[in-house]
């Protein structure tokens, strides 16, 4: 592993972020206007919330797989070669869709892709970095995510506004980075992990502290209230604005999130993560709830301006926290059994989240995120709490 750092990070660090940079232009120039794209070919709002619940479910479930298999063979680079290169070889297939089925089976083989690569990659930042400046250095991963999550709304912003309701140039477009993601692991990402010979008697869930699966715990009652952004952007869909715009809203989150990334990063490495994912719940609850109490373009802005805010304080510390609560050896096998739960819980979110939408009002399903994650705060206040009197 070469230990020359670009712009003050491991180079691994920064070139795992440029990938994601890529790869996320890709990805989100597709999902900013997937749910337009599906409402346009006839599916209901509880087949999209199921398209994404199954596509999300599965992605965080084969994580599981490849972060106890990266730590037993002691390699990540194949595995993000092999999930970015799935990413990229579908991407340009979206074009072909005629009916809904279709996408949740490009959907379905495209997460597996993501599925294959997020916990190796992670891995491989964690290891790259060692114990110091965690925080730091997945807010930085989590910056050029979303610094790709805003870029790809804006194109797909550009081209829907240049080309009304013709998506398929779009998704043949989508495919460019999502290729330039792939050559940037092949060229410049090394391994940091060491040889798999002397640990892989000590891999095994078992070894993993309890505050590590109480934690989870908690994500677990936070991930039931967390159903697919797509219905974010169907809520503002019934607002009557010009879709076109769609996408613009989207990267309004995106921005939010990219610039507060890094600085709370930071942040959490002197405070601890707990303290800004409290807070971040809160947030989400209060979003959640103001998106089923209106039902205007106006407030729904400023909406996802909170949205921007809660994605900064969580994301990247919850994978950071993770770092934090288990063992060099043992990380892979705990950012996939985190993903696991992540997999475990996203179906039936977006399965009651999208009924609920169908079945009872637009507003049922942003009230019942909004209580699962107020009753997640309140367990995290819990867990934090009983943390420090061990340590006292």
């Amino acid at each position: 592993m070469q230990k020359k750092e670009i712009f003050g990070l491991e180079r691994n660090v920064f070139y795992a972020g440029l990938t994601s940079f890529f790869t996320d232009i890709s990805t989100k120039m597709i999902y900013s206007v997937m749910p337009l794209f599906l409402l346009s070919i006839g599916a209901s709002k509880t087949a999209i919330a199921l398209i994404e619940g199954v596509a999300e479910s599965t992605a965080s479930l084969v994580k599981a797989f490849s972060g106890y298999w990266s730590d037993k063979i002691g390699k990540n680079k194949p595995f993000m070669l092999i999930g970015y290169g799935i990413t990229a070889l579908v991407t340009p297939l979206y074009a072909l869709v005629r009916f809904p089925f279709q996408v949740l089976i490009f959907r379905f083989i495209e997460r597996v892709g993501k599925g294959v690569r997020a916990a190796p990659r992670d891995n491989l930042i964690s290891g790259s970095v060692g114990n110091k400046n965690v925080g730091r250095n997945f807010g930085f991963h989590k910056a050029m995510d979303n610094s790709g999550a805003i870029v790809g709304p804006l194109l797909a912003f550009l081209l829907l506004y240049l080309f009304p309701l013709n998506y398929k140039y779009i998704f043949l477009i989508a495919t460019i980075p999502a290729l330039l993601g792939v050559f940037t692991i092949a060229t410049m990402i090394k391994e940091a992990k060491a040889e798999p010979q002397k640990k892989v008697a000590q891999i095994s869930p078992k070894c993993l502290p309890k505050r590590f699966y109480a934690f989870l715990a908690i994500i677990f009652v936070f991930t039931l209230g967390n159903s697919a952004d797509a219905l974010l952007l169907v809520k503002t869909v019934d607002t009557g604005v010009n879709k076109a715009y769609i996408p613009f809203l989207y990267m309004i989150f995106n921005v939010v999130s990219v610039v507060l990334a890094i600085p709370i990063g930071k942040l959490s490495d002197k405070i601890g993560r707990e303290r800004l994912i409290i807070p971040g719940f809160l947030i989400y609850a209060l979003t959640y709830f103001l998106f089923g109490c209106f039902n205007s373009i106006r407030v729904f802005i400023g909406l996802f301006v909170l949205y921007g805010f809660y994605s900064a304080l969580t994301d990247g510390n919850q994978k950071a926290m993770i770092s934090d609560l288990v063992g060099k050896e043992m990380r892979g096998t705990g950012y996939g059994i985190y993903h696991a739960v992540l997999g475990i819980t996203l179906l039936p979110a977006s399965l009651i989240a999208g009924l609920l939408y169908d079945k009872v009002n637009s507003g049922a399903p942003f009230y019942f995120g909004a209580s699962m994650a107020l009753l997640a705060a309140v367990l995290m206040i819990i867990f934090t709490v009983k943390n420090v009197k061990s340590k006292t």
